[in-house]
């Protein structure tokens, strides 16, 4: 039988209350099939990205100056991104050794949407410099104290950091004013 109706056709079949049973046993396999579908596709999500990922060169592996970014798809890694504009990002330096646990940690975190912030998070970056390694992560409303204090702290507890880890707030307005400023295309008074 093709859907609840089906069963209303034939009322000298004699077998309504089997109909009856099927048609409850479908309807209870599509719930828990509705249920299992955002699981089934954040494991599909992961699965997909690790077959990339595994593939992929380890921050701690590379030498020299280099930046790797993972965004959402159509947010642009740019503090002029629609997305990010009205945004911020949480900085954390690290010492040598520890970016590409972090790292991993980190984006495993974002894919399965630890951060409980709906679709505040726009993406991380992670930064290899010669004596430390920076790892930041994006966020959309920089003026939302509460989302960006439960961003902070599970950060603190996905990449396991210590309680006297310094972490840092930036806005990307702040971020501009500051590349503005160094490049010298406006005084300190704002001109």
């Amino acid at each position: 039988m093709n859907n609840k109706f089906d069963a209303l056709k034939d009322d000298d079949s004699g077998d309504h209350d089997q109909n009856e049973e099927n048609n409850t046993q479908k309807d209870s396999e599509k719930e828990k099939n509705d249920r299992e579908k955002p699981q089934s596709t954040t494991k599909r999500k992961v699965e997909q990205f690790w077959r990339f990922y595994s593939h992929m060169v380890r921050p701690g592996d590379l030498t020299g100056h280099s930046d790797f970014h993972l965004f959402k798809e159509g947010i642009k890694p740019m503090w002029e991104d629609d997305a990010n504009k009205n945004g911020g990002k949480w900085i954390i330096r690290l010492r040598k050794g520890l970016a590409s646990r972090c790292w991993e940690n980190l984006i495993l975190a974002m894919l399965g949407e630890q951060f409980m912030v709906g679709e505040e998070i726009c993406g991380a970056v992670v930064s290899v410099r010669f004596q430390e390694d920076i790892i930041s992560i994006w966020n959309k409303t920089a003026s939302d104290q509460a989302t960006t204090a439960r961003i902070r702290d599970t950060l603190r507890r996905v990449l396991n950091l210590p309680p006297n880890t310094i972490m840092e707030y930036k806005t990307h307005t702040d971020s501009i004013k500051a590349w503005e400023e160094f490049h010298g295309l406006v005084n300190s008074s704002g001109r």
